[in-house]
């Protein structure tokens, strides 16, 4: 296996199997597919990489008029018309003009990236069939100046993946897929302790045993994620609420309840 090893950071908190899968996708050099429901840290994971293998990020944040080619580069004919009109020089060196995207930077990189797909599933069906080749091969080329760029050296790609729409299997077959599930209450305190090393023992275990009850609610349309028990529990602090107040009066619970429907199936079966 290579000696990058993914351990964590004192920020992010992964487990062992998450640890494990990271690491398996570096020494295989394949591109590491993430899911699991908002809020448990899919982004944040390619920036804790980074930072625990001290690397540089880059982030090609997807969106549904996405298209895999401008993650390889896009030739500005725009701009070279207008420096045309007004005599600038250099016109002719098509080169000028094309700028690379974020997969582009990545293979021009001259020192290994952390490269993170966000959200590859927003983009049109085609789209990780249209990745295919360059992950594979790790080069592509520019037609309009003859120019293969070719990774210097093979990034480390990340892909999150909300689950709206399903991947092809071709593309699949050339993932790593780990499925991050929920933090476990344990975890789940330990990633708290992380933001908040000094929150009181009884305030903690009670937002948690609220925020835990809430998730459990069948008709909840909008589970409350990591982000929300996390804010909650600083708004807690900070409003100075006594422990005892938080399963009884719920203060603040709009920090975790985010629709009108949802507050009143908190209500009606309470915690």
């Amino acid at each position: 296996m290579s000696n990058q090893s993914f351990q964590g950071t004192s920020e992010y908190v992964a487990s062992e199997e998450l640890m494990a899968s990271v690491n398996i996708a570096i020494a295989l050099q394949k591109p590491l597919l993430i899911k699991g429901e908002p809020g448990t840290g899919k982004t944040m994971l390619a920036e804790a990489v980074a930072k625990a293998l001290d690397k540089r990020l880059i982030i090609w944040n997807i969106k549904s008029t996405t298209k895999a080619q401008e993650g390889l580069y896009v030739y500005d004919t725009i701009q070279r018309l207008y420096d045309g009109q007004f005599g600038e020089e250099g016109v002719d060196d098509i080169a000028r003009y094309i700028k690379l995207g974020k997969l582009g930077e990545a293979f021009d990189s001259e020192e290994q990236v952390v490269l993170l797909i966000d959200e590859i599933d927003k983009a049109d069906l085609e789209f990780p069939n249209d990745l295919l080749w360059e992950l594979d091969q790790m080069e592509f080329y520019i037609n309009e100046t003859k120019r293969t760029v070719k990774a210097k050296h093979r990034p480390i790609v990340i892909i999150t993946s909300n689950a709206e729409k399903e991947l092809p299997d071709a593309f699949l077959r050339r993932c790593i897929f780990h499925y991050i599930d929920f933090p476990s209450q344990e975890l789940m305190e330990e990633i708290v302790r992380v933001h908040f090393p000094d929150v009181e023992d009884k305030l903690l275990q009670n937002a948690m045993d609220v925020f835990y009850s809430i998730r459990r609610i069948r008709d909840i349309r909008k589970k409350p994620s990591t982000s929300e028990l996390i804010d909650w529990v600083n708004a807690l602090q900070i409003g100075g609420i006594p422990t005892e107040k938080i399963k009884s009066a719920l203060p603040f619970i709009g920090v975790v309840i985010k629709k009108d429907e949802d507050l009143e199936a908190v209500r009606k079966f309470g915690i």
